[in-house]
């Protein structure tokens, strides 16, 4: 049935380097990346700060060969950063590290955006998690954008990683959402009518030469500029391997759903961001534990529920695609916590066991550490 739309998969994913001993963020080492690009080549880059690496997997039929790829370049940069005596850890925020000891890496894109955005690229010691999927026709692109915003929230309050900033704790679960808030062109896609509309609003920026391209709107969810992909980016970076293909496999099932009911006229049902932003708030502020509203019943619905609703819609659509293990991963992941809720309780234990607070977020990060390496 889905002949026509491949529903390709490709993921990238940012991670921090930190001490493997102390669990201090450390700048990438020179030497460090070249062992990673002559390992990896173009599937691994530095980010914007000296100690970010972002990872792309290649492009993926289905969601066991994405973890392949995954599982791949997560132990390739385990392995490599092992010899320096370093450790990457995927998460949205570091929980102690400052922002202003930072450097941002020499690259002309990476120094135009320093310059362009000011104090603002400074504050950017955030991760996240990128899901892309193939879907070649661009005016159904455009339609199905318009509906998977209404699960943008539920996929950012799954993944939500974030709870602390510079050693205190935010009360939010995603604190990375606040920090990327500050660039321009980010949030929640406007609802467009067509591609040529889409097109339309880039030409407008980049005639006047605010942007180059595409790549320059940073919206949650958006067209790539580079690949005939719907790309989904509001997500925190997940520290368990699992969970991120969790979440992959969200989306891709998600959106062949969408596409199904398409094909029988049918669509999803669509509310304003003005709506939809309450529930984006909700799942920045708690993450899974105080539930989103369902606007029309018109009530908060915890999100255990909302899962198994979810998960019941996208059945057919998992099985098509044999992803049912991978979706089925979301009860999990709400019976565990968000790996905010997780952090939070390793901090709590260790201060319970008479841990110093320093000693205490070195636990945390200790347990970032080994939630990377867990599913390999």
């Amino acid at each position: 049935m889905a002949e026509d739309i491949p529903f390709s998969l490709g993921i990238e994913e940012e991670y921090l380097l930190v001490d493997a001993r102390t669990g201090e963020v450390r700048e990438a080492p020179d030497a460090l990346v070249a062992a990673c690009k002559a390992e990896l080549a173009d599937q691994v880059s530095q980010e914007f700060l000296r100690c970010q690496i972002e990872i792309g997997t290649p492009v993926s039929a289905d969601v066991a060969e994405a973890r392949a790829h995954l599982a791949r370049l997560r132990g390739s940069i385990a392995r490599q950063a092992a010899e320096f005596g370093l450790a990457p850890i995927s998460v949205a925020c570091h929980p102690v590290a400052d922002w202003r000891d930072q450097d941002h890496t020499d690259k002309d894109r990476y120094n135009r955006i320093s310059q362009e955005m000011g104090g603002v690229a400074r504050r950017m010691l955030i991760c996240g998690m990128h899901v892309h999927v193939g879907i070649p026709d661009q005016a159904m692109r455009i339609d199905l954008m318009n509906q998977l915003s209404w699960f943008l929230p539920h996929l950012l309050a799954l993944s939500a990683s974030s709870p602390f900033w510079q050693g205190e704790d935010t009360l939010l679960a995603s604190y990375r959402t606040t920090v990327f808030a500050g660039y321009p062109r980010t949030g929640l896609p406007p609802r467009l009518g067509s591609w040529d509309e889409f097109e339309r609003s880039v030409k407008a920026l980049t005639e006047v030469g605010i942007i180059e391209d595409g790549s320059k709107i940073w919206w949650d969810l958006r067209p790539s500029s580079r690949f005939p992909t719907l790309e989904t980016r509001i997500c925190d970076a997940c520290p368990r391997l699992d969970d991120t293909m969790t979440l992959v496999a969200l989306v891709q099932a998600t959106l062949r759903m969408l596409w199904r009911l398409s094909r029988k006229n049918l669509r999803w049902r669509q509310y304003d961001n003005f709506l939809l932003g309450e529930n984006r708030w909700r799942a920045i502020r708690y993450g899974l534990t105080e539930g989103l509203i369902d606007f029309g019943t018109r009530r908060i619905i915890p999100f255990d529920q909302t899962a198994e609703d979810w998960l019941a819609a996208i059945s057919e659509d998992a099985d098509a695609l044999d992803c049912q293990p991978a979706v089925a991963g979301m009860r999990d992941m709400i019976a565990r916590g968000s790996a905010a809720e997780q952090q939070r309780a390793v901090f709590a234990a260790a201060l319970a066991a008479g841990a110093t607070r320093e000693e205490a977020f070195r636990e945390v990060v200790l347990w970032l550490i080994e939630a990377f390496r867990s599913d390999l």
